[in-house]
C-alpha cells in the first residue's frame, strides 16, 4: 500500500462507519466511460458539496489492493450490472492536490516535485521496472503498462488546487497544465489508464476560449449534466434525516435549501445539513469552509452594474448573468460577469437555468454574503443592512414617520434614484430595508390571497412569536389608497393561517416631492 497508488479503502470505510447517504450509484456512471472516448470525468462543485467522499468512494471501488465487496453492501451500486465487472479490478492513483499546495506551498518547483514524490511511490509498487533518471511520470507509467500490462485508473481530488494557490505565477500554471496534458491528452494515454476522475472548485482553465484538456467531460455547478444529483442532499434526502434524527426539515430548508443544480431544482449543502444534524441546531456552518474577504474583493470590482447587481440579489432578486466567457482563470477577471460566475463556482451564488440567473441560494450563504458586504467600503450598504433591525421594530410599533424615513434613506443612499420609477423599484427598496425581518420570516413577494397579490407578505417562521405584515406599495398615489386596497381585496384571509395578529403597511413614493409616507393599521 503506497501513498498515492493503491491507498486502499480505508478513506472511505471511515465514511461509511458514520451516517452516509447512498451516492454510490455514481460509480455506474463511471463504469460506463471506462475505456471508451468518454472516460475522462471532471466534477467541479463548491467546498464540502462531497466531492472528495465521492472521490474516496471511486477509489475504494476499482483499487485492486484490498476488497471493497462488504463496503458496497447494501448500497444501490450493488444492484447494477456494472458492479462484478469493475470491482477492485485497477491500479489506482490517488492524489489530492492539496496535499502538495501544502507540502510545498509558494515553491515554485512545485509541479517537479510532485512528478518526483508520484514517481517514487509508483515505483515502490513496481520495483521490478527500471527506473530511468530525469524521465517524467507519464513515461514511467508507460513502461509498466508495456513490461506489465497494467492500465490504472487516477484520481485527482481538487485538481485546482495549484491553479488557485499559484494564480500569479504565469510558470508554474504552465508547467502544471503541461503536466495534465501529459498526462490525459497524450497519444499513449489510452495505453496507460482506464480512466480518470478529477474534482475541484473551478472548471477546467481556457485557452483561446478551448479547454486546456477538451477530452475531459465536465460536470459543473451551472451544467451539472447527468451527475446533478450526486454532489449536493436533494430534498427528499433531507427530508429522511430530519426525520431520523429529530431536526425540522423546514428549519433544514430555510438554512441550506436553494441551490438550483441542473435538472435537480432543490439542492442543500451536505456539509452545512451533516453538521446541523451532528450539533442538532440549524445554523451557519459555512463560515469554516470560505473566506467572505475573498468575496468581498470580488464584488467590490470596479465594473459597471456590478455593485447594483450585488444590492437587487440581497433585496431577494435574480441577476442576468452570461457565464460562457470566464476563463476559469482567477487572475483573469474582465467583466461583472465574470465575477458572478465566480460566486456561482464558490457556492455563494446559484444559477437557474431556466431563466439564466444567479441568486443568493439560503439563509447560511446570505449571511456570507453579508458578511462580505460588511467588509466592504460600502457604507450606505452597510448602513442600511445594519438599521433594517430597527425598521421592522418601528412597523411593530406603530412608528410611521420612522419606516416612512428609513425607507426612504434606504432609497437615497443605495438605490439608484434614476431608475426608481414604478412599484417593482420600490418593492426593492422594502425588501432591502427590512433585510433583517428574512431571519424571523418568509418573505413573499405578489403573495397571492384574497382577491388579488398583495405586494409583499412577511409570514412568521416556525416557532416565531410574532404578527404577520401585508405590506402594500403605491407610486404617485397615496397610503390610503394602499391599505383600501388590502381590506378591499381580503389581501388577510390567507395570512390568518399562520398568524391571527396581522399588521397593514401602505408605503407610497411622491415622484414630485421625492419623499416616502407610511400608513400602519391592525387587520
Amino acid at each position: 500500500m503506497g501513498l498515492y497508488v493503491n491507498i486502499g479503502n480505508r478513506n472511505f470505510q471511515r465514511t461509511r462507519n458514520g451516517e452516509y447517504v447512498d451516492k454510490s450509484r455514481l460509480i455506474a456512471e463511471i463504469n460506463d466511460t471506462l475505456d471508451t472516448n468518454k472516460c475522462m470525468t471532471c466534477v467541479t462543485r463548491c467546498r464540502r458539496f462531497g466531492k472528495s467522499i465521492a472521490a474516496e468512494m471511486l477509489c475504494a471501488y476499482y483499487d485492486k489492493s484490498c476488497d471493497s465487496r462488504e463496503l458496497f453492501h447494501g448500497l444501490e451500486i450493488e444492484k447494477d450490472p456494472s458492479f462484478e465487472k469493475h470491482l477492485n479490478k485497477y491500479s489506482v492513483i490517488f492524489v489530492s492536490l492539496t496535499t502538495f499546495t501544502s507540502l510545498y506551498n509558494h515553491d515554485p518547483e512545485i509541479v517537479a516535485k510532485m512528478q518526483r514524490d508520484l514517481i517514487a511511490d509508483i515505483h515502490s509498487e513496481h520495483p521490478d521496472v527500471e527506473l530511468n533518471p530525469n524521465e517524467d511520470l507519464m513515461a514511467f507509467l508507460s513502461r509498466i503498462a508495456t513490461q506489465k500490462g497494467e492500465r490504472f485508473f487516477m484520481i485527482i481530488d481538487e485538481w485546482d488546487a495549484i491553479i488557485r494557490e499559484f494564480k500569479d505565477s504565469e510558470k508554474v500554471m504552465d508547467e502544471y497544465v503541461k503536466f495534465l496534458r501529459r498526462l490525459f491528452k497524450d497519444p499513449i494515454t489510452s495505453r496507460v489508464f482506464v480512466g480518470a476522475y478529477i474534482t475541484g472548485i473551478l472548471p477546467i482553465k481556457k485557452y483561446n476560449t478551448q479547454s486546456a484538456l477538451n477530452n475531459f467531460r465536465e460536470y459543473t455547478m451551472i451544467q451539472p449534466g447527468k451527475l446533478a444529483s450526486y454532489f449536493g442532499f436533494t430534498k427528499q434526502e433531507v427530508e429522511a434525516l430530519g426525520s431520523k434524527y429529530g431536526v425540522d426539515p423546514e428549519d433544514l430548508e430555510q438554512w441550506y435549501d436553494g441551490y438550483r443544480i441542473g435538472v435537480e431544482p432543490s439542492m442543500f449543502n451536505p456539509n452545512s445539513v451533516m453538521t446541523a444534524i451532528d450539533n442538532g441546531v440549524c445554523a451557519n456552518y459555512w463560515s469554516s469552509t470560505g473566506a467572505y474577504d475573498n468575496v468581498a474583493r470580488y464584488i467590490q470590482m470596479n465594473f459597471e452594474g456590478l455593485k447594483e447587481d450585488i444590492v437587487r440579489m440581497i433585496a431577494g432578486e435574480e441577476c442576468t448573468v452570461n457565464y460562457v466567457r470566464f476563463n476559469n482563470d482567477l487572475k483573469e477577471i474582465k467583466s461583472r460577469d465574470d465575477v458572478l460566475t465566480i460566486l456561482i463556482h464558490l457556492g455563494y451564488l446559484s444559477y437557474n437555468p431556466d431563466t439564466r440567473k444567479c441568486y443568493i441560494p439560503n439563509r447560511e450563504v446570505r449571511e456570507e454574503m453579508e458578511s462580505a458586504v460588511l467588509a466592504t467600503k460600502w457604507k450606505e450598504l452597510v448602513s442600511a443592512i445594519s438599521s433594517s433591525e430597527a425598521l421592522l421594530r418601528a412597523v411593530l410599533n406603530r412608528d410611521e414617520a420612522s419606516v416612512a424615513s428609513g425607507v426612504e434613506k434606504v432609497h437615497q443612499d443605495v438605490v439608484s434614484i434614476q431608475k426608481y420609477n414604478d412599484e417593482d423599484n420600490l418593492s426593492q427598496v422594502v425588501y432591502l430595508a427590512f433585510y433583517s425581518a428574512i431571519n424571523d420570516y418568509i418573505i413573499h413577494r405578489e403573495y397571492q390571497s384574497g382577491k388579488g397579490f398583495a405586494d409583499l407578505a412577511f409570514v412568521p417562521r416556525k416557532h416565531i412569536d410574532a404578527p404577520a405584515l401585508l405590506i402594500e406599495l403605491k407610486y404617485d398615489k397615496n397610503v390610503k389608497t394602499a391599505i383600501n386596497q388590502i381590506n378591499e381585496r381580503n389581501y388577510p384571509d390567507k395570512l390568518r393561517e399562520y398568524a391571527s395578529n396581522i399588521i397593514l403597511v401602505g408605503i407610497n413614493y411622491d415622484p414630485h416631492t421625492k419623499t416616502h409616507t407610511c400608513k400602519i393599521e391592525q387587520a
